[in-house]
């Protein structure tokens, strides 16, 4: 779990994602040597802080957003939401401007108005982010973030063994997405991609538990088409891997925004589960984990 404590430590809100970027690069030219397969990697200005990682031959792309909720500094220390963060007071949040770390509480008043109690007045337009604070045990991880960092890390070990298929670290996703219409733009004209698997996290909810295995999301506000999601519940089914089904009526993930585009290609997310959503506190199983690792290493050999 190394890994993915270093990776939840990070800090890279929605339009700020170049520190998750500079890491993935550096981690990636460091450890791809062993990799069972080389990828090209596929990145620059075309792309913005996005990378691609091409292994291969491939016919089904994973995507793994590389950004998290948090805050923009508004006006003497006012605060405005990126994303969906949980917004209770006392929340521990850190960032940076020009005159150096910054670090202070949250505070929600009673007409929902956002501030961050600090010793001095920190810039306008400074982002800030969740203050880390891991705790794993024998059963679980804790710690902010795990949205999506966990997808992010599962996308990183499926790269360990993966001969045919794309990776894409992918940005914006908290806050509404605009990279993935031309990524998916661009596998579609130099790889002809149909399909492709969201990793992402999802909820705990009263059909989707802790320890029950990787969760394949049925419906949420995005539609995948049910010949596709039934090939990957049968694959999984086929090979034991134990999942729990999901629909939902809101939420959503990069997979609405490949629905979107014009372009004939199949979505399904598929991830771990989570409680505390959108806190510091966002907690999910190990076991959960593993299941997500084996789902996606059988479904980009199977698909």
């Amino acid at each position: 779990m190394e890994l993915l404590k270093l990776l939840c430590g990070i800090q890279a809100p929605a339009g700020q994602e170049a520190a998750m970027q500079e890491f993935l690069i550096e981690y990636i030219n460091k450890n791809k040597s062993w990799w069972k397969s080389t990828p090209e990697i596929i990145q620059g200005e075309d792309f913005q802080h996005c990378i691609i990682l091409a292994f291969g031959k491939p016919r089904t792309a994973v995507f793994a957003h590389i950004d998290n909720i948090g805050f923009t500094v508004r006006y003497n220390n006012e605060l405005v939401k990126i994303g969906g963060p949980r917004t209770n007071s006392g929340y521990a949040l850190i960032g940076s401007d020009e005159e150096g770390h910054v670090e202070g509480l949250l505070e929600c008043d009673e007409d929902h108005q956002l501030t961050i109690k600090s010793n001095r007045v920190i810039a306008t337009g400074t982002a800030l982010s969740f203050k880390q604070h891991w705790r794993e045990d024998h059963e679980f991880v804790q710690s902010c973030y795990m949205d999506n960092r966990l997808g992010v890390y599962n996308a990183l070990k499926l790269a360990e063994t993966l001969q045919d298929g794309i990776i894409v670290f992918s940005c914006w996703e908290e806050h509404g997405g605009g990279s993935v219409p031309y990524i998916v733009k661009y596998l579609w004209e130099n790889y002809k991609i149909r399909q492709a698997l969201i990793s992402d996290i999802t909820w705990i909810t009263k059909g989707v538990q802790h320890g029950k295995g990787v969760v394949v999301s049925l419906r949420d506000s995005g539609l995948p088409r049910k010949v596709y999601v039934d090939r990957i519940r049968k694959i999984l089914s086929d090979y034991k891997i134990e999942f729990q089904l999901e629909v939902e009526s809101s939420g959503g993930s990069d997979g609405n925004e490949i629905q979107k585009q014009p372009y004939p290609i199949d979505w399904c997310f598929v991830g771990a589960p989570e409680d505390f959503v959108h806190s510091p506190d966002e907690k999910v199983h190990k076991h959960d984990i593993a299941s997500m690792r084996k789902a996606y290493e059988l479904l980009m050999e199977k698909l």
